[in-house]
């Protein structure tokens, strides 16, 4: 088991077996087979959102509540182990995280056949649709306020110490933006399948 452990890779195959042998197991003692439909497809497709979804906000809330606050407290020293060794992984994994979570969410919503009454924000969808702009925003905000801003405060793009500052603090911003839209985000998308909105 450790020699499985300690391989991330092995680790996230090790998860998805023991999932086939959980959904083998259920189907034996429920007596109903998976039924592989439409619905079974969209439901698929919703929990590979959720998963994505959940690496996106839970990196999001690590570089927000973790991160950003601890860097003053680390020694200088230290400090080229967050921005040469893990910021940069970690930005690697949250932006195609926020890629995967919206490509994910736009698929759920075309496939439960909501996705233009949605982004249109029409009645009885409402909560969800303002859910998917606010993702949408948050998602533009990686991409292309964030990432561009953090390769150069991480010296991945050589800038000059002013700009890199500047950099560093418009990513902080915008990430720190992204933190207050992903409170409200979650709970328009929560609260469409579960309040009615």
């Amino acid at each position: 088991m450790a020699q499985i452990l300690q391989s991330l890779l092995k680790t996230v195959i090790a998860g998805v077996v023991l999932l086939v042998l959980i959904l083998i197991v259920e189907t034996s003692v429920s007596g109903q087979a998976i039924p592989f439909s439409h619905a079974w497809g969209t439901f698929v497709m919703r929990w590979l959102h959720v998963t994505a979804g959940v690496m996106w906000i839970g990196l999001l809330w690590y570089f927000n509540f973790v991160q950003i606050p601890s860097m003053p407290s680390i020694p200088d020293e230290q400090k080229p182990a967050i921005s040469k060794v893990i910021a940069p992984t970690a930005l690697f994994w949250f932006r195609y995280a926020a890629l995967a979570t919206v490509i994910t969410g736009l698929l759920v919503a075309w496939m439960q056949g909501y996705l233009v009454l949605a982004l249109t924000l029409q009645p009885g969808v409402v909560a969800i649709g303002l859910g998917m702009w606010i993702a949408l925003i948050m998602a533009f905000n990686v991409w292309f306020i964030i990432w561009p801003n953090q390769k150069k405060a991480l010296g991945i793009v050589v800038v000059e110490a002013p700009e890199k500052a500047k950099a560093a603090r418009t990513a902080m911003l915008t990430s720190r933006i992204n933190t207050m839209l992903s409170i409200s985000m979650l709970y328009m998308m929560v609260a469409q399948q579960n309040a009615g909105l």
